[in-house]
């Protein structure tokens, strides 16, 4: 029996980035099947959460990320640019964001096809490996897609037509997401339990083993 669980994953996550070769690994080694869910990030949908918050919310996370990066050996970088863009002098995010609209759609279009997971390692790899500056520019981005069996050009045009779509079955995803029981990502939901963070990943494995989590053949 195949076993199927939702994924919940924001472009500008580094700690969804930190998760997806283990998502990738686990379909690949085992009869699983992961819906990948694209959400808009934090600091779209709730522009005050950073302002607001802690300052050391911040410094923990740039720590933490650097560190995780090593400990699994993943190469990483804070993105050049950053997807969501900030005004530094303010330090709040405008309502006009070039990048995360588009690569959020992109990532949703791509799950829908069947090639959720394998769009997401590529393009998250591109913009937080730090194998590049301006992964947004020529056509770093096209091959990144390339590489995940998708075309960006043919994918651009469906964004003109069917990005309203697109971004109504993303703000689904969002309240989907807190319906499974976090507001924060990655989030997997597998058996009607939220797993949150990179850190739950061998916890969902886990679960899934005591659901039956067979090896492929």
């Amino acid at each position: 029996m195949t076993l199927a669980y939702d994924c919940f994953w924001s472009f500008r996550s580094p700690y969804s980035y930190l998760v997806t070769p283990r998502l990738m690994a686990l379909e690949r080694d085992f009869d699983v099947r992961c819906a990948v869910r694209i959400v808009r990030p934090i600091a779209v949908r709730q522009p005050e959460f950073f302002s607001n918050g802690d300052p050391l919310w911040v410094s923990y996370l740039m720590r933490d990320t650097v560190r995780t990066a090593e400990f699994l050996g993943l190469p990483y970088r804070w993105p050049r640019p950053d997807p969501v863009v900030m005004d530094v002098a303010t330090r709040t995010y405008p309502q006009a964001q070039p990048y995360i609209h588009r690569l959020s759609r992109l990532g949703q279009l791509a799950a829908e096809r069947g090639r959720g997971l394998p769009f997401i390692a590529a393009v998250s790899h591109l913009i937080w490996s730090g194998a590049v500056d301006g992964w947004h520019e020529g056509d770093h981005l096209a091959r990144a897609v390339a590489s995940a069996g998708c075309d960006l050009a043919e994918m651009d045009a469906v964004l003109e037509n069917d990005g309203a779509r697109l971004a109504a079955v993303i703000e689904a995803n969002e309240a989907a997401q807190r319906a499974a029981g976090h507001y924060g990502v990655p989030l997997m939901a597998f058996g009607g339990e939220p797993f949150f963070g990179q850190d739950r990943f061998d916890q969902m494995v886990w679960r899934m083993e005591r659901a039956g989590l067979a090896r492929r053949a």
